[in-house]
């Protein structure tokens, strides 16, 4: 089975949310597997449509735990190689908290899989500045997946550009 990221802002406005809802589901009715980290926003967007067919990844046991999460794998930590392989791709890596290197080491998983040897076909999300190569100040923490899909060749496609939301939307409505 092909693997997408499906993750984004905790700001994502409700349309878009319903929109990553409606996509996971169609990509999981096409054998695509999610792999997300169960924020709030995009990510359990995501995740409420692909249900079992999605692969999450914690930054700890206890993340969101009051959220019901039906995924098929559930992943409570990331592993210590991701966390040397954020650190890589963290442009301020020395400055972060414990528990903040464990919300961008999560993302490596999302990207490359379990095992960091898997990467996904593409990434879909939203970010306040549309960003997919260049991560700026409002990225947030979805800069660093997006660092990592770069660093990796894989194609990103952020909903909050005109031409990527257009594609998806149509590709809902066209796929039966």
């Amino acid at each position: 089975m092909s693997a997408y990221a499906g993750i984004g802002s905790r700001q994502t406005p409700p349309q878009i949310l319903d929109l990553m809802t409606a996509l996971a589901r169609k990509l999981a009715q096409t054998g695509y597997t999610l792999r997300s980290g169960h924020a709030p926003g995009a990510d359990q967007a995501f995740e409420r449509g692909a249900g079992q067919d999605a692969e999450i990844y914690l930054p700890w046991a206890s993340f969101e735990r009051a959220v019901c999460c039906s995924a098929g794998y559930t992943q409570p930590a990331p592993s210590p190689e991701a966390l040397q392989l954020a650190g890589q791709h963290h442009p301020a890596w020395d400055r972060l908290k414990p528990a903040v290197r464990s919300l961008h080491a999560r993302n490596c998983h999302q990207i490359l899989g379990r095992d960091l040897s898997d990467p996904v076909a593409f990434v879909v999300c939203w970010t306040p500045d549309g960003a997919t190569t260049s991560p700026g100040p409002s990225t947030g923490g979805t800069g660093q997946a997006l660092r990592l899909a770069n660093a990796n060749s894989i194609p990103v496609f952020n909903l909050a550009r005109l031409e990527h939301l257009t594609r998806v939307e149509s590709f809902i409505s066209t796929t039966p």
